[in-house]
């Protein structure tokens, strides 16, 4: 039986950070975390990180298959926060972004990972931005990271 399994370090990596500014009190801690576990656990060069800003989650789609059409990055980790409001927009721009990142990635030769907070309420996404639940953006470079080294073994 063949078993692939990979290291998350990779230190060569180029890595494109693409964050949404609406919800910027949460995703700043998004962002924290990523390049936090990039540069301590990934060892990734602070040179060999690039972060696109973008005005919200709606938007994370489009910058990340332009910036995986460049070819310049190993993966791509997109992060951003919706909040559930008293209307339906939470599911049109919470479902789009997904689709549309989930999109980017099966489409693209990268691994282009989801750390795109969903929740029901501010509360819930403090939690997952570095509190109770872990910072869901570390998580998402982490898995970006492994999936490089992943993806390499797989072609070996």
């Amino acid at each position: 039986m063949k078993v692939i399994e990979a290291a998350v370090a990779t230190p060569d990596a180029n890595i494109a950070i693409v964050i949404a500014r609406f919800n910027n009190f949460i995703n700043d801690s998004l962002l924290d975390g990523a390049v936090d576990a990039l540069k301590r656990i990934g060892q990734v060069k602070a040179e060999n990180i690039t972060v696109v800003w973008v005005p919200g989650a709606y938007e994370l789609p489009l910058a990340a298959r332009a910036l995986a059409k460049t070819g310049k990055h190993d993966a791509i980790v997109a992060l951003g926060t919706v909040i559930r409001g008293g209307t339906a927009h939470f599911e049109y721009v919470a479902g789009e972004a997904s689709s549309g990142i989930a999109n980017v990635a099966m489409t693209s030769d990268i691994p282009v990972t989801f750390g795109v907070l969903t929740t029901e309420n501010i509360e819930q996404a403090i939690e997952r931005a570095g509190t109770k639940a872990g910072n869901k953006g570390a998580e998402a470079a982490l898995t970006a990271l492994e999936m490089i080294n992943v993806l390499k073994a797989i072609k070996a």
